[in-house]
C-alpha cells in the first residue's frame, strides 16, 4: 500500500514572504513542460507555503549534465526586465536577513531615453551598491575597498562590462523584446536537491529536466537511466543575467560543476569570455555576506571587484 509523500510547511518570518517564494517557484516551473529544470511543487495560503519532503541522493555526472541542459531552458523562459519580480509580487523581498531590490513584473522604463535598464546599470544599482554602506558600517570594507567597488559600479553603469545572454535566451527574446533571463536568483548548491527520478514522476511534466527540444540535442523522454534529477528549491526568482545563476553554483562548491557548465554551453552557447566573468557575477553573493556577516567577506568582495574595476 502506497502512502502519500510527507510534506512540510513554511510560515512567514517577519518581513520574509513565503508568497514571494511560492510565486518564484511557480514562475520557474512554467519552463518544465519545455524541458526546463525540475522545480519543487508548492501550495500556498495566507502566510505559509507547503512542499513535499523529497528524498535526496548524491549528484552523478549524468545528473549534472542533464541539469545544465535543463537550466538553459529555464533561463530562456525570460523575464520582462532586469530585476523584475515574479508575476503578482506584493512588494516584499528578503534574501536571508538582507533586503533585496526587486521591481514590479511589468516593464521597467527609464527616465532617460524611456528604454529598459541595461544589465550593468541593474547590477550596480540593485545588487552591489545597496550593500556597500552596511559593509562599511560593520568594518568589513574599508574606505579604500569601497573606492574599488564604487569604481567597478561606475564601469558597470557605463556598460563597459555588459555581455550577451546565452544563445537560447537571446533567441527567445525576439525582435525588440528585452533579452533578460528568468533566473533562480539564489542558486548556490544547497538550493538544488538531487532527487531519485522515480520521486518526481508523480508531479513533473514528462519533458521536465530534459533540456531543449529535439533540435537542441535533448534527451528523449524516459531516457534518464539511473541518474537522479536536480530539483530547484528556495528561489529569489527575478529577471537577471543567466551567468549570475551559473556563477552562484560555484560559490560554495557544487560537485561536477564543470559538467553542468559544459552541457549548458553545448545547448545554449555562452558569450565569449564567460569564465572570466564568473567572479563579477559572484560579487552579489559576496556583498550580501559582507553586509550580513562582515569579517573576511568584505576583503573577498573587494578582491573580486578589483579584477574588474
Amino acid at each position: 500500500m502506497s502512502h502519500p509523500p510527507q510534506r512540510f510547511r513554511k510560515h512567514d518570518d517577519g518581513p520574509v514572504s513565503t508568497r514571494l517564494e511560492a510565486q518564484g517557484l511557480e514562475w520557474l516551473a512554467r519552463a518544465m513542460p519545455e524541458g526546463g529544470a525540475h522545480v519543487v511543487p508548492v501550495t500556498t495560503g495566507p502566510g505559509w507555503l507547503e512542499e513535499p519532503r523529497l528524498a535526496t541522493t548524491r549528484v552523478t555526472p549524468g545528473a549534472a549534465r542533464a541539469f545544465g541542459r535543463a537550466l538553459a531552458v529555464t533561463h530562456a523562459a525570460g523575464a520582462p526586465a532586469y530585476g523584475a519580480a515574479p508575476p503578482g509580487w506584493d512588494g516584499r523581498a528578503r534574501m536571508g536577513r538582507s533586503n533585496l531590490r526587486l521591481r514590479p513584473h511589468g516593464a521597467d522604463p527609464r527616465a532617460t531615453g524611456g528604454g529598459p535598464r541595461r544589465w550593468g546599470e541593474f547590477y550596480a544599482e540593485d545588487r552591489i551598491l545597496p550593500y556597500l554602506g552596511p559593509s562599511r558600517d560593520n568594518g568589513s570594507i574599508s574606505a579604500a575597498g569601497a573606492a574599488v567597488i564604487e569604481r567597478l559600479c561606475s564601469r558597470l553603469a557605463d556598460g563597459v562590462l555588459d555581455a550577451d545572454q546565452p544563445a537560447l535566451v537571446r533567441r527567445a527574446g525576439g525582435a525588440g523584446a528585452p533579452v533578460v533571463a528568468r533566473t533562480h536568483g539564489d542558486l548556490w548548491c544547497g538550493n538544488i536537491l538531487w532527487v531519485p527520478a522515480d520521486e518526481v514522476r508523480a508531479w513533473a511534466p514528462p519533458r521536465a529536466g530534459l533540456g531543449p527540444g529535439p533540435s537542441g540535442r535533448a534527451a528523449p523522454v524516459g531516457a534518464r537511466g539511473g541518474d537522479p534529477v536536480g530539483v530547484l528549491i528556495d528561489p529569489m526568482a527575478h529577471g537577471a543575467h543567466a551567468e549570475t545563476d551559473l556563477a552562484a553554483l560555484g560559490v560554495f562548491g557544487q560537485r561536477h560543476l564543470d559538467l553542468i557548465y559544459r552541457s549548458y554551453d553545448e545547448v545554449s552557447p555562452l558569450a565569449e569570455g564567460w569564465r572570466e566573468r564568473i567572479g563579477l557575477h559572484s560579487l552579489h553573493i559576496l556583498m550580501i555576506h559582507a553586509c550580513l556577516f562582515g569579517g573576511g567577506y568584505g576583503a573577498e568582495a573587494v578582491g573580486a571587484a578589483r579584477a574588474y574595476a
